[in-house]
């Protein structure tokens, strides 16, 4: 089973974690409401889960232009 995250603004691939090993609270999962999960964490066929983010490019461009916040993607 691996993780992998990806920024749920561009759809970057931010990085993975292969073979790991770890609950729900050791990723911090435990954090997130059920809204919440259902809309960053998909668990795929193969045992994989893909978690939705921000990667840095996107988390800047969200500090310089605040309104973007409203956007799903904001990114042309």
């Amino acid at each position: 089973m691996a993780l992998h995250y990806y920024c749920r603004h561009c759809g970057v691939k931010v990085g993975s974690l292969d073979h790991f090993y770890a609950n729900s609270e050791q990723l911090g999962f435990h954090h997130l409401t059920a809204e919440e999960r259902n809309d960053m964490i998909s668990y795929k066929d193969n045992g994989d889960l893909h978690v939705m983010t921000i990667c840095e490019d996107c988390q800047e461009a969200l500090e310089r232009n605040p309104d973007f916040h409203q956007y799903q993607s904001f990114i042309q």
